[in-house]
């Protein structure tokens, strides 16, 4: 959302834009602000998720304000459960087909030739952030930060806890059945 409106040069979006610009991170309030607007649009009148946000209890709470003043509240926090050391092993094998966004896998789903991608033969790379010192620091980050904002939102009862080290297909089919 933030990206788009950026792109879309909305009011919001330049604020936005201004504070990367200069290094900064963007405010809570302009986030939130974003978030009201995007909100607004036909293809959220029906519902609409939040993936990464709010990341602290005060976006939470601001959150919150911005959604009761249009009337909305939230239905559903998922919290996606896993043990840090099976987040390591996800995220360390991660490699991508730079070109076409294909990933693969080290265990998971390796390609045919490690190191290589199966349909152009190019090499593939790993991200900058999918190695085990950045993924320790964001999940330090995560513990101190995000997870005041599950209890935050479990003493309103609408905390979802979902075993996420299980298989994909599994995970998906507890979202589906928590959401509908």
């Amino acid at each position: 959302m933030l990206r788009a409106a950026v792109s879309a040069k909305t009011p919001l979006g330049i604020k936005a834009k201004e504070a990367m610009d200069k290094g900064e991170l963007v405010s809570d309030d302009l986030v939130v602000g974003i978030i009201d607007e995007v909100m607004k649009k036909p293809s959220c009148k029906k519902g609409f998720i939040l993936d990464g946000f709010p990341r602290t209890v005060a976006q939470a709470q601001k959150l919150d304000e911005m959604l009761e003043r249009q009337g909305v509240k939230i239905d559903k926090v998922l919290d996606f459960a896993i043990d840090d050391a099976v987040l390591e092993e996800r995220i360390s094998g991660r490699w991508i087909h730079p070109a076409s966004g294909r990933s693969y896998h080290t265990k998971f789903a390796p390609p045919r030739v490690p190191g290589v991608d199966d349909v152009t033969g190019e090499p593939l790379i790993q991200r900058k952030d999918d190695t085990a010192a950045v993924l320790k620091s964001r999940l330090e980050s995560f513990h101190r930060q995000t997870q005041p904002v599950i209890n935050y939102y479990s003493k309103k009862g609408i905390v979802a806890t979902l075993h996420a080290e299980k298989p994909l297909t599994d995970v998906t089919d507890e979202v589906r059945k928590v959401l509908s």
